[in-house]
């Protein structure tokens, strides 16, 4: 597989120190250099526009979000208000088909996500993030009531646990992965009364 590495500041040129310069400075040495390049090391082109809009626009193509940064700052190491990674949030219905066990007794460890395609259940993905300690403790008595050894998708994991899919999760995640699955997925909350057969918004984008 062929990498691409995509230049976006220059720090140093031909021994001289250039992080007191200006962003934009920076960036009028830097583009000379690899500018127009097709291979290995490319330019990552900046754009100048309303924040706002740039941000929805790379939502809605189904990009990670924007870097923002200030054109007029020197370069400093570490975060700050002179630069900011702004990501794009999504948020879905899923039906719950499963769990894995936390190592911590009673409690959930991940939960396992299904969506529609085609008319047919699939699994999608997981979360394992967005609950309080209690919270957990009571999705785990919840789920082991509905436990089943009928697995509602197509799904070999170890150490899963399947359920009944009856309950529909709200899931917030940044974006879809090449392979169908959901990336950096937090659980929000139950839908309540939303059955699977209900669930319309459970679908592939």
């Amino acid at each position: 597989m062929r990498s691409s590495f995509y230049a976006f500041d220059l720090l140093y040129l031909d021994g001289r120190d250039l992080r007191r310069l200006p962003l934009g400075e920076r960036r009028r040495l830097l583009e000379p250099l690899v500018a127009g390049r097709e291979g290995a090391v490319r330019l990552s082109e900046e754009v100048q526009a309303d924040g706002d809009e740039f941000f929805r626009v790379a939502c809605e193509h189904g990009l990670e979000g924007i870097i923002a940064k200030h054109v007029e700052k020197p370069y400093r190491s570490g975060r700050g208000e002179w630069w900011q990674k702004i990501t794009c949030k999504r948020r879905d219905s899923f039906v719950i088909v499963g769990f894995e066990p936390s190592t911590v007794p009673g409690h959930i460890g991940r939960l396992l996500l299904g969506a529609q395609k085609a008319g047919q259940l699939v699994y999608v993905g997981g979360c394992g993030t967005g609950w309080s300690n209690e919270l957990s403790r009571e999705l785990r008595k919840l789920l082991e009531g509905m436990v089943t050894k009928s697995p509602a998708v197509a799904l070999r994991r170890k150490a899963a646990v399947f359920v009944e899919p009856v309950l529909v999760a709200e899931v917030e995640y940044r974006a879809w992965t090449d392979d169908g699955k959901l990336r950096h997925a937090s659980f929000k909350g139950i839908r309540s009364g939303r059955m699977m057969r209900r669930c319309l918004s459970c679908n592939f984008p």
